[in-house]
């Protein structure tokens, strides 16, 4: 016995239109980086990159500006004289027509070439794989680099750290063993 499938498509679409509806829409869902680490509605620069430009003289702390919008429509500021973080854009007001372009230092094409992925790792060591919550990764004990040199596997686990006398270099005579504790 054979089933037969049938796709859905709403009324008012044809199979071409509803395809191309979707695609658009998926399109739309993909520029907004939904699942992506971080600020999205600015982008940012490291602070690497900012402290040099700040030694520099080519930046500078910018503090957030009351009623931005009405200064902005009565002509009293610019748009690039808005911080970045609070009108959506570009720490290089690349997002603003018109307005000089700050130009990029190396760091900041580094970082922009994905050098912000280590900082933006989720994992609880700050770096790196982070924990296997799912136990689906391999499994790996300590390579041979952190075993203690010239001790077999074995040797390391009955490996006893020295004492503050040990190491001061004072001669501990072992209590004699009695019977039972009694003799």
């Amino acid at each position: 016995a054979s089933t037969t499938l049938y796709e859905y498509i709403p009324s008012g679409f044809t199979k071409a239109s509803w395809k191309a509806f979707q695609d658009k829409e998926s399109k739309k869902k993909a520029a907004k980086g939904l699942g992506r680490m971080g600020p999205k509605g600015f982008k940012s620069r490291s602070f690497q990159s900012f402290q040099e430009a700040l030694e520099r003289g080519e930046a500078k702390h910018m503090m957030p500006v009351e009623n931005a919008e009405k200064r902005i429509k009565s002509g009293e500021l610019k748009l690039e004289d808005i911080p970045y973080m609070q009108r959506g854009g570009s720490w290089d007001n690349s997002d603003v027509k018109g307005a000089k372009k700050v130009s990029w230092l190396k760091s900041d094409k580094d970082y922009a070439n994905g050098g912000f992925l280590k900082e933006q790792s989720v994992s609880v060591f700050g770096f790196g794989k982070g924990l296997d919550w799912t136990g689906q990764r391999d499994k790996t004990g300590p390579s041979s680099t952190e075993r203690r040199q010239g001790m077999s596997v074995e040797q390391a686990k009955k490996y006893q750290a020295p004492t503050v006398s040990q190491l001061k270099g004072d001669v501990v005579e072992k209590p004699k063993k009695k019977m039972f504790g009694l003799f």
